[in-house]
C-alpha cells in the first residue's frame, strides 16, 4: 500500500489551494491501495474547525475532511491551533491534534509527500 502525506499550509477559504488539495487527497482516499495522511500546519489549523458559516454554493472543507477521515487520517498541528486559539473539541470528528514529531515520522514514512 502506498503512502501519500499532504502538507497544508492556507487557511481554508484565503485561496483556493486547500480546496484543491483536498480534492486531490479524497481521489486517492478512494483507491484500495492507498494510505492518505493529512497534517494542517499553520492557518491550515482552521480547516479541521468545525462550525464554518458558508455562503450558499460554497464548497464545505470540512466535509471534504471528513471524506478522507473515513479512509485515512487527519490531524492538527497543535502549536499551530494553540496560536490560533483552537482548543481540540473544536476539531471536527475524527480530526486529532498532533505535533512536529508525527509529521517527521510521517515524512519519513510516506511515499509521496504533497505540500499545498
Amino acid at each position: 500500500m502506498a503512502t501519500t502525506l499532504f502538507i497544508l499550509n492556507d487557511a481554508p477559504y484565503g485561496n483556493e489551494r486547500p480546496y484543491n488539495a483536498l480534492r486531490l487527497a479524497g481521489a486517492l482516499s478512494g483507491q484500495a491501495d492507498e494510505n492518505v495522511q493529512v497534517f494542517l500546519l499553520g492557518d491550515a489549523a482552521l480547516c479541521a474547525k468545525r462550525g464554518h458559516k458558508l455562503p450558499s454554493g460554497c464548497y464545505d472543507i470540512n466535509v471534504m475532511l471528513g471524506q478522507i477521515i473515513r479512509s485515512g487520517e487527519v490531524v492538527v498541528c497543535g502549536t499551530c491551533m494553540d496560536a490560533r486559539g483552537i482548543a481540540g473539541s473544536e476539531l471536527i470528528d475524527g480530526a486529532r491534534r498532533s505535533t512536529l514529531d508525527e509529521l517527521r515520522q510521517w515524512t519519513q514514512q510516506a511515499d509521496k509527500v504533497l505540500v499545498f
